[in-house]
Formats: C-alpha cells, structure tokens, sequence
C-alpha cells in the first residue's frame, strides 16, 4: 500500500506543478516537463527523483511480497521497471542536437516515456485489484481517487496544450477594430449590411 500512497502523493505534487504552469502567462511555462524534455537543471533533478522513488517501490516490494509473477500486477510491474530503466540509460546516453541519430534516439526515448507512463497507470489499477484480492479489502476509495487524480491530470495536459490559444480569444490586435468576416457573418447582416443598417 506505500508504494501506491508515493505514486498518489507524487501525481499530486505533478497536478500542483501543472497548476502552476497552466496559471504563468508566458509561452515558455506552457508545457508539461514530464513529457517535453529540456536541459535544465531542475528537469533533471525531478527526474532522476521521480526514478528513485520507483526504484525504492520495486525494492520494498521485493523485500516485502511474495514475487512469484504469478499475477498481472507483478507481470507489468517487472516490464515497467524494465522499461524505465532503460529510459533512464537512453537519456543518458542522448545524442548532441544536429547529430544524424538525434531524431531516431528522440523517438524512441519518447515511446518509452509512453510506455513507462500507461504501464504506470495500469499496473496501479491491477495491484489495486490485486490487493483486494489478497486481503478481501474494499479499495473503492482508492480506485476512484487515482480516477479522479490521472482525470485531473489529463484535463491539465488537455488545457496546457490550449491555453495560448485561450488567452488570445479576447485580444484585441493593434488599433483596428475587430470586424467580423464573412464566414462569421450570418445571412440577416449581409442583408442589412447592404442597407448600412447595423446588425
């Protein structure tokens, strides 16, 4: 249960700092760092972070649970750590910008962001399935707040992606006045447009 409790405590502390990019007006605070990858140091301290934690999860569960791979949770479990890893070691090993294996090394390091993020996902609701099946408890509870959590997260990746756009909806551009085209125009004003009467 701790290690579902670290992955619940750090998605909200990746909700908060959403929040807090969403809310900055400035086009360079838009996107979301754990999918866009950038050079800054503090990128790669969350990251190397957010691996550590994962690692400690998959320690406490070695030494604490029975790990015959019997089950799906253990099964995706296994393959999520694979995948992370090996993530995290083709990060490292990342080609300079301009180089001819920048672009194949980008699409792969970004498939396996993926993947690592939808094996994460998944393998909660299994050991959430798995745990009720263990110990008979109900985890209700926890399903619908991880729903609620990964929901509130998408809606925040979904709004980032708009939010330029957003602002810009009620902007005016220069010192003209905003006329509306003819698209936008409805066939009662192109009538009373000829008249010069207002719509």
């Amino acid at each position: 249960m701790l290690p579902s409790i670290l992955a619940f405590l750090t998605g909200l502390i990746t909700v908060l700092n959403l929040l807090s990019s969403v809310a900055s007006s400035s086009p360079e605070h838009t996107r979301i760092e754990c999918i866009i990858h950038s050079t800054n140091k503090y990128k790669v301290h969350q990251e190397v972070v957010v691996v550590l934690i994962a690692t400690a999860g998959a320690v406490m569960s070695i030494k604490y649970f029975d790990n015959s791979f019997k089950n799906d949770h253990q099964r995706i479990g296994l393959a999520f750590y694979g995948v992370m890893w090996l993530q995290a070691l083709i990060g490292i090993i990342r080609p300079q910008r301009g180089s001819k294996g920048r672009s194949i090394w980008f699409i792969i390091h970004w498939l396996m962001g993926i993947a690592v993020s939808l094996l994460g996902v998944i393998n909660i609701y299994t050991g959430l399935q798995a745990y009720h099946k263990r110990t008979s408890k109900n985890v209700r509870i926890w399903t619908i707040l991880f729903t609620l959590q990964i929901s509130l997260i998408l809606f925040c990746y979904l709004l980032q992606e708009k939010w330029h756009y957003i602002q810009n909806q009620g902007a005016i551009l220069g010192n003209k006045p905003v006329q509306p085209t003819h698209q936008e125009m409805s066939p009662r004003c192109h009538h009373k447009e000829a008249s010069s009467e207002p719509c």
